[in-house]
């Protein structure tokens, strides 16, 4: 390949070939964009496919609980002012998804710009040997298939002891900071946390955390939140020369303002100045259909991906006041996590005043968490249901990942 020093072999080129043909039979059976399974072939041919397809790319790698996909394209569309980017862009996130998006990168890329789930992020950082590394925050998500939150945040910390790469991190969360503080470059940002229930004790000692205005730390111990370089100042990113410098995003909300203050950060990292790469965030509308707002039988509905007590949080901000019907809707199959017993984690006072239609797989057991909270609600059958009984005004509808993606499918987005 163009860039690189050592041209793929070909073993190399036959796995990419057939993950390719794997991942086109799977699109023309309706089975996907056939990322995954593509990549498990090719892998599967050469297990070290992954590692020989980063050669020649500046690699930033974006891990997170929330957020992580919308910042990767964030970031994506800065870098591209320097030079073209192949990225993960629809958050296909493991290494079979993530060698898959490297095997169709064009011979002329110079940046990956690759969305890694938390559990796999040390072992892609060794295949990859990534320029830089974005960490964004760390919550309760999926503790069925993931480790719990103190020890993913361990995992991250012995994994990046000592890496080369540039760490962005966000100063507001003390896991994150706790996993970045055994790197030895490391780009502190006010980025904020709004979900503080994973991180009352103190991720060094288990003492509890003091949270005084912004600022928090160990009062046994001495951890403490870092001084950080860059942050997030209202509708502003204030960079290490106290620069402040408006963002203009079509993407609502504080936690995609947030995001943005992180990737101008990792584009500084490439030399994007934050005025050039705040200008091209600007551009992103939606992100994998987060965000859309579709026409379906004569409605206007927002759609929303949330899928954690963290997730629903921030998303339960952005939705327009009462009476504005939402629709919430929850599955539990393997991609979204088997347990929902997250749902008794969220605070649905929030929602108050809104009439609630419930959909999906478990929504039995998102009616019951409802009934609890004394909300108004109805349990639906399907989206149809919903939307004919939904009074009038635009319909803000919530979903965890593999219900917002059966909800796309029903509205054709």
């Amino acid at each position: 390949m163009a860039g690189t020093s050592d041209p793929l072999s070909p073993r190399a080129k036959l796995a990419v070939t057939a993950g390719k043909t794997a991942a086109a039979v799977s699109r023309a059976a309706g089975r996907g964009s056939g990322s995954v399974i593509g990549g498990r072939v090719a892998l599967k041919l050469d297990p070290e496919l992954l590692a020989r397809l980063a050669q020649g790319l500046d690699v930033t790698l974006v891990s997170a609980t929330n957020g992580k996909t919308t910042t990767t394209r964030l970031i994506a569309e800065a870098l591209r002012a320097a030079g073209p980017v192949v990225s993960n862009a629809l958050g296909a996130n493991m290494p079979a998804g993530i060698t898959s998006a490297l095997a169709d990168r064009d011979d002329e890329a110079r940046f990956g710009v690759i969305e890694v789930d938390e559990k796999y992020l040390i072992t892609v950082a060794r295949e990859t040997d990534p320029k830089c590394v974005a960490l964004l925050n760390l919550s309760r998500d999926q503790l069925d298939r993931a480790a719990e939150t103190r020890m993913l945040a361990e995992h991250w910390r012995e994994g990046l002891t000592g890496t080369k790469a540039v760490v962005v991190a966000n100063a507001d969360d003390p896991l994150v900071v706790w996993a970045a503080s055994s790197s030895p470059n490391v780009i502190w940002v006010a980025a904020g946390q709004m979900w503080k229930d994973d991180a009352w004790s103190c991720p060094s000692c288990g003492g509890v955390l003091q949270r005084p205005g912004d600022d928090w730390f160990c009062g046994e111990c001495g951890f403490r939140r870092p001084t950080p370089s860059w942050a997030l100042s209202g509708d502003q990113v204030l960079d290490p020369h106290g620069s402040a410098w408006p963002i203009h995003l079509q993407l609502p909300g504080r936690a995609n303002r947030a995001n943005a203050a992180s990737s101008a950060a990792v584009a500084a990292v490439f030399g994007v100045p934050p005025h050039v790469a705040l200008e091209r965030m600007s551009h992103v509308q939606a992100v994998a259909g987060r965000y859309d707002t579709v026409q379906f039988q004569g409605r206007d509905l927002r759609l929303l991906l949330a899928k954690n007590p963290a997730g629903w949080l921030e998303t339960f901000s952005l939705i327009d006041p009462p009476p504005t019907p939402v629709i919430l809707s929850v599955n539990a199959r393997s991609a979204d996590g088997t347990d929902t017993s997250w749902l008794w984690d969220v605070d649905y006072s929030r929602l108050n005043g809104h009439p609630i239609f419930v959909l999906g797989d478990r929504k039995l057991d998102l009616a019951v968490r409802l009934e609890v909270a004394n909300q108004n609600f109805q349990v639906c059958q399907n989206l149809d249901e919903a939307v004919r009984l939904a009074p009038p005004g635009r319909i803000e509808v919530i979903a965890n990942y593999t219900a917002f993606q059966d909800l796309r499918r029903r509205v054709g987005n």
